[in-house]
């Protein structure tokens, strides 16, 4: 029988084709499964979950993300796990687009639900897809809170003068367009653990200034002042900002028209192509750093010129978000290539000593978990890697208004 003073948090992460899970303990962050329902929608649909050393697969058809969770909870049975046993305190769900409204994680009901939807005009590959693993989870567990904790709400509180496009303003009105921003779930779990390690040092960490840098195959930057997200690179949507795995990052906006004028390509060709099939994986034909460092170690001149391309962008915004800043004292590195590719971090910071960054190269080559310092002694700026963690941050926000205390 289950313990009824147990709380576990589930944690659903649904994208277009697809459904992550992970069960977790939120006060601990102990991981008791987790895996990944692929290819919904599908007839050879897969899943996979690993729990406690146990693992459990399925293949067949995945009619929809209900039908997905229908297939976890099989898959819970077979690892000895249960989610109807009543140990699941609440369901947090992932949500890529809040808008201007949600700057902190609810409870979802109807109009939360509804909104949603709604922001999937600004988020059409995310929030749609959300909204089906909310009902498909729901469906399976009617009973437990499920909330919702929104990747942009850390950016709700940007300064006007950041989070404004300087386009027509009754246009920006009635289209909702401004930065949103992106990746803030990572980004505030980062920014926070840095200034609780910091303070646990005795630092007064209030006016604390911070560049995060969230690597991935989706890339993103921010600049943090104490608790407060002041700039970030993503904006109305995830395109905007850093080089990526297969987006272009900051463009000229007439490129759009360009490519349509003389190349007579529509918006969905050019959508798929500036999303798609750019970035590193448009320049050099992989996205992977695992490839990339090894074709530019082998004198791959497609490779060394993405990444050197990768690299200029990431100094611009270094350096802009330093000024924004008025100062830097924490440069962190998160997410797959932030945490894992000496190279890039390498490449980035050296030659910048005058300007207060001094990067320890052995330390930065090293290999090892957990948060560490990777700058000299003598760095005026501590440069650090942090590996992110979102579930257990969504975990966590979940549990708080599950308590009633968000």
């Amino acid at each position: 029988m289950a313990d009824p003073t147990a709380s576990r948090i589930l944690v659903i992460n649904s994208g277009s084709s697809s459904l992550k899970f992970q069960l977790l303990s939120p006060g601990d962050g102990v991981v008791h499964a987790s895996g990944i329902v692929e290819r919904v929608g599908q007839e050879n649909g897969t899943a996979k979950i690993a729990a406690d050393g146990k693992e459990s697969t399925f293949e067949g058809p995945v009619a929809d993300h209900k039908a997905a969770m229908t297939i976890v909870e099989t898959l819970f049975g077979e690892v000895g796990l249960s989610l109807t046993d009543g140990s699941i305190r609440a369901v947090g769900h992932r949500v890529v687009q809040g808008g201007a409204r949600y700057s902190e994680p609810v409870l979802i009901d109807e109009q939360v639900r509804w909104d949603i939807h709604d922001l999937g005009k600004l988020a059409p590959l995310h929030n749609y897809a959300a909204v089906d693993g909310i009902d498909g989870a729901m469906a399976l567990l009617p009973d437990v809170p499920h909330i919702a904790v929104f990747d942009t709400a850390f950016f709700t509180g940007l300064p006007e003068a950041a989070a404004t496009y300087a386009l027509n303003r009754e246009i920006a009105t009635e289209y909702r367009v401004r930065r949103y921003g992106a990746h803030g779930t990572s980004h505030q779990y980062v920014s926070r653990t840095v200034s609780e390690l910091l303070a646990a040092e005795g630092r007064d960490v209030s006016d604390l200034r911070q560049i995060v840098m969230h690597l991935g195959n989706g890339a993103s930057a921010s600049a943090v002042l104490g608790d407060r997200a002041v700039e970030t690179s993503m904006g109305l949507t995830p395109l905007e900002g850093l080089v990526m795995g297969t987006r272009t990052g900051d463009i000229d906006p007439t490129i759009y028209l360009h490519l349509h004028r003389r190349a007579g390509l529509d918006a969905p060709a050019i959508d798929d192509i500036l999303n798609k099939r750019s970035g590193m994986q448009g320049m050099c034909g992989m996205s992977d750093f695992r490839d990339i460092t090894k074709a530019v170690e082998a004198g791959d001149e497609a490779a060394i010129l993405a990444t050197d391309v990768y690299v200029h962008r990431l100094r611009k915004y270094l350096g802009s978000y330093t000024f924004v800043l008025g100062g830097l004292d924490v440069l962190t590195f998160t997410a797959g290539i932030g945490e894992n590719v000496p190279m890039v971090r390498e490449r980035l910071l050296t030659g910048l000593e005058d300007l207060g960054i001094e990067i320890d190269l052995a330390a930065n080559a090293a290999r090892a978990e957990g948060p560490r310092v990777i700058s000299t002694p003598a760095s005026r700026t501590l440069v650090m890697i942090v590996p992110t963690n979102e579930e257990l941050s969504i975990a966590q926000q979940a549990d708080a208004v599950a308590r009633g205390e968000g």
